[in-house]
Order: C-alpha cells, then structure tokens, then sequence
C-alpha cells in the first residue's frame, strides 16, 4: 500500500528522537531521511526504524500487517580475516562469511575481493584495504550499503559507485584504508553484456 507524508513525518519523528538519544549519528540521520522521503510504499518505511526501540516512544505503525522480511547475509562462521598478495594475486569470492574486520595488503600484487555473493558475520564489517605499488578491487552487490573512506597518496583510492542508495535493514559494509602509489578501486557487481547493452537501450 502507497504511504501517506504523515507516515512519513511519523518515521522521521522516530529518526530524529533516536539522534538526539545518540543511537544514530547525523550521516546515518541524513541517509535514513532521505530512505523517508523517497519511500512510496508501507514496505519500504517500516524497516527505516525496526533497529530502533525509543525511550518512552513506541515503534510507529505504519501499513496494515507488514513484517520486515528477514535478511538471509548476515550471520554465520567468519572467514578468513586476512588476504594478502605479495609478488602475487589474490581473489576472494562466491559464497564466503566476511569477518567483523578484513585486512587486504597489496605489496606489488593484486588482490580482487567479490562480496556479491558472500554474506556477512554481523550487521556491519570493515575492509581495510592498503595498497603499496599494487591494488585492491572490491566488488560490491547492489543490495548492501556501502561506506568508503579511504585515502589515496600518490595513489588513488576511488568509489566508483557513488549514487547508491541507502537501503533500510541491509548489512554494512566499511572500505577504508590506504593507497601509496597503487590503487583500491570499489566498483559495482559484473553484470552480463547483454545486461549492460539492455540499460544502455533503455
């Protein structure tokens, strides 16, 4: 069912308490507004607060019998916490567990780290990502969020997907790190050519 702007004022009454309690900080108050405002549906509004439980202010209802879907990548035995390339590739993909935090290293090799099919050991992890003539590709999946906030020198430390948008309820994921002389790209998911040539049509 379409939500009405008093629902929505509803949820970012919710957002705004939850700041002011310190549970949410001002970059997470900006993103989980915007989510708000852009929200057409019920479905889309109730899963904006479902990690929030106020003082003294219950949980908004919104939508006649909604129940957040539950999320299926996260949770699970971590993986390895550590992937290094020396002299040497490294890849990291399919169906793996990333850990709470995951150090790539990059010594004049390349490591490729594919999260489109891993799931994550909690609601949020961090990849610290450091590269020192060589580089770090991070691959990321269209239904997570993403934070990146590296820093390049003499080096480049690049988001090449920076539209994204948030999505209430997905898991979190951190890039950060630094790039000397070498590079730490995150790019979006592969997608099939016939795909690519389909969204260039339309």
């Amino acid at each position: 069912m379409r939500a009405s702007d008093a629902d929505r004022e509803r949820i970012a009454q919710v957002l705004h308490k939850a700041t002011a309690e310190g549970r949410l900080d001002i970059h997470e108050l900006d993103e989980r507004l915007a989510a708000v405002y852009a929200a057409k549906t019920y479905g889309e509004l109730v899963p904006i607060t479902a990690d929030l439980v106020l003082s003294g202010m219950p949980q908004p209802a919104v939508g006649p019998q909604y129940q957040p879907a539950t999320d299926n990548r996260v949770g699970g035995e971590p993986g390895s916490a550590v992937s290094v390339a020396f002299w040497s590739g490294v890849n990291r993909k399919g169906d793996w567990v990333v850990p709470r935090l995951h150090n790539a290293v990059a010594v004049m090799g390349g490591i490729e780290i594919d999260l489109t099919h891993a799931r994550f050991a909690e609601q949020e992890v961090t990849i610290s990502a450091f590269a020192f003539w060589g580089g770090v590709e991070v691959r990321v999946p269209d239904d997570i969020n993403v934070k990146v906030d590296g820093f390049g020198f003499m080096g480049a430390f690049e988001d090449k997907v920076p539209s994204r948008r948030y999505i209430p309820g997905a898991p979190t994921v951190r890039i950060t790190g630094l790039a000397i002389m070498g590079g730490v790209e995150v790019k979006g998911p592969k997608r099939k050519k016939s795909n690519i040539l389909r969204e260039l049509l339309d």
